[in-house]
């Protein structure tokens, strides 16, 4: 409800489906990238403490980090390229690697993994 207001992101209406059609947006390369590592390190902190709550591991919950961490180094400077040739590499692959870069979406993965992990541990 808030995200455009908290959020420096030029390309929200972008990559909203009714406007698939839209001009690309002009934007600030600094402010942008700023914008998305405080928005990351906000995800990481609040992803660090859902998993912390559901497994109390302390050791489990810094794999999470180091995981998150891993896949935004991998995804953002990905996504900043495809900002950069106007998402010329396509439009849907850079809908998902700014999702990736936005939003936790790392967490649905690492929950099931470690309850997968809980479980093989507990036999």
């Amino acid at each position: 409800m808030v995200e455009d207001k908290i959020f420096y992101d030029p390309f929200l209406n972008y990559f909203h489906e009714a406007n698939k059609n839209a001009d690309f947006p002009h934007f600030e390369w600094g402010k942008l990238i700023l914008h998305h590592l405080f928005r990351f390190l906000l995800n990481l902190f609040f992803s660090a403490l859902v998993v912390h709550f559901i497994f109390k591991n302390k050791r489990w919950t810094f794999q999470a980090v180091i995981l998150m961490v891993l896949v935004f180094v991998i995804t953002f400077p990905i996504y900043l390229y495809g900002i950069h040739t106007k998402f010329d590499i396509g439009y849907l692959f850079s809908f998902y690697m700014r999702r990736f870069v936005i939003q936790p979406l790392i967490l649905l993965l690492i929950i099931p993994m470690f309850y997968y992990r809980k479980h093989i541990n507990s036999l």
